[in-house]
């Protein structure tokens, strides 16, 4: 995924649209664009053969510049970046900071793909997808946009284990804008694998992973607490506050995880690890 950040320090987790689906977006628009030319280019001519041939040139250029630049710049300004091809193949084009694109990002997107997708048949646009990390074609660097995939198959996202009950809501006034996307796909990675690692890497990972964490949150574990308690704690509030963006106060509240052992009154409860550290 692709590690945006808002003007709210929000991260988004933005999965960026690779060659080959893009491509077939591309060819459904450009089948269609030139199905609808050709049809008005018809109508046009038949409506023209009085105005003489210079006449006749002219509007073929105009249609023709109409609909290879004009119709997708419009088609993009008003769907926010969702021409046929993509909605067929669940893409969308955004802003570099995940917000909906505008007449002037459809424009320049148009104006460069005009050169580089029909002008140069579309090796330019191509080459420049490879290189690119996040698949972008040139009229997406100029622009300031990418393509990214809105229908993400459910079996890839992994919940995140709830904190434990003792924990909820203590670390609400937390500013997590801070913490960068590689800490925390490292946090909720060991939070997942958790019951799967053998106690003593469980223990080390955790401790480490959550003095990082208490360096950018400016917050460190309550004494007594287990590290991956803490971890799991500040994950599940950045969780929380990204399913309350999203959905408002009737986002979902839980998750299904991992099973948390019982804890004495007045203890806080933590996942099995060994008795010490090594």
């Amino acid at each position: 995924m692709s590690g945006l950040v808002t003007g709210d320090a929000v991260v988004l987790g933005l999965r960026p649209a690779r060659l080959p689906s893009r491509a077939m977006a591309i060819a459904i628009d450009v089948v269609l664009i030139v199905g609808v030319y050709l049809l008005v280019s018809l109508v046009l001519a038949s409506s023209a053969l009085g105005m003489g041939e210079a006449a006749l040139s002219a509007v073929e250029i105009a249609t023709l510049v109409l609909m290879l630049i004009g119709v997708p710049v419009a088609v993009e300004t008003l769907t926010r970046g969702r021409s046929l091809g993509k909605l067929v193949l669940g893409l969308r084009v955004v802003r570099d900071d995940g917000g909906p694109v505008r007449f002037r990002h459809a424009l320049v997107r148009g104006l460069v793909g005009f050169v580089e997708l029909f002008v140069t048949m579309g090796f330019v646009a191509m080459a420049s997808s490879l290189v690119s990390p996040l698949g972008r074609r040139l009229g997406d660097v100029f622009a300031g946009t990418m393509v990214v995939r809105e229908r993400i198959p459910v079996a890839r996202a992994s919940l995140l284990p709830p904190p434990p009950p003792e924990l909820a809501g203590g670390f609400a006034r937390l500013d997590l804008s801070r913490v960068p996307e590689e800490l925390w796909l490292a946090v909720r990675q060991l939070l997942v694998r958790l019951p799967k690692l053998e106690q003593r890497v469980a223990w080390s990972m955790s401790v480490r992973l959550a003095e990082d964490l208490a360096a950018l949150v400016g917050t460190p574990p309550p004494e007594g607490m287990h590290p991956s308690a803490y971890l799991a704690a500040v994950a599940g509030e950045r969780q929380r506050r990204d399913a309350q963006r999203a959905f408002g106060d009737r986002g979902p509240g839980a998750t299904v995880g991992i099973r948390w052992t019982a804890a004495a009154p007045g203890t806080v409860a933590m996942p099995a690890a060994p008795a010490g550290p090594p």
